[in-house]
């Protein structure tokens, strides 16, 4: 028999019928399969969890069959309580399936410390924009006699004097003792 002649015969047409049954059948074994194993049909929404601590965070959370993993603490948020979730990815109101892992940020308990610049001998107006710039606010202005007009001469956080390289939080209010241009 020829190569024509069998693309003609019964053999042939019935081996098609047979692999395209086989193919029909194998696509529906597998699109239950997946439907059964990818719960295809569950939803979880996701909560609010803005403001949660982490205990409270993790209760609801295997309340409803999820878990979490805390991925960054962000920039200090003094509107948030310390420790407390600020962003959160799934959002809230969005549908996952149970076991999915919500992905937390959190609030830090306190300001980064920042490392204090040594502004020995610079000018009151250098000095203000320089500590400003890094995340200080600036207090009261007190003088010292000394030669140079408003130069700085040292440095009080909380009445206390600081020298360069040391550390305080961020937004720490730091004033300024300054040469009152007078001789002595």
């Amino acid at each position: 028999m020829s190569f024509f002649g069998f693309l003609k015969s019964k053999s042939f047409f019935i081996q098609i019928g047979i692999a395209a049954i086989g193919i029909l059948l194998f696509v529906f074994v597998l699109q239950w399969w997946l439907g059964f194993t990818t719960n295809h049909d569950q939803k979880i929404q996701v909560p609010d969890l803005n403001k949660m601590s982490l205990t409270d965070v993790e209760t609801k959370l295997k309340e409803l069959n999820l878990d979490f993993i805390v991925i960054d603490s962000a920039s200090y948020n003094p509107n948030y309580p310390n420790k407390s979730v600020i962003e959160q990815t799934p959002e809230a109101g969005d549908f996952v399936k149970e076991k999915r892992k919500i992905y937390l940020t959190l609030n830090p308990s306190k300001y980064r410390d920042i490392t204090i610049p040594d502004l020995n001998g610079r000018t009151k107006r250098q000095a203000t924009t320089q500590l400003q710039s890094i995340g200080f606010k600036i207090g009261e202005f007190s003088y010292i006699p000394d030669i140079g007009k408003d130069v700085v001469r040292g440095l009080k956080s909380n009445g206390k004097n600081i020298k360069p390289g040391n550390k305080l939080p961020k937004n720490s209010v730091i004033d300024l003792i300054l040469g009152d241009g007078e001789r002595k």
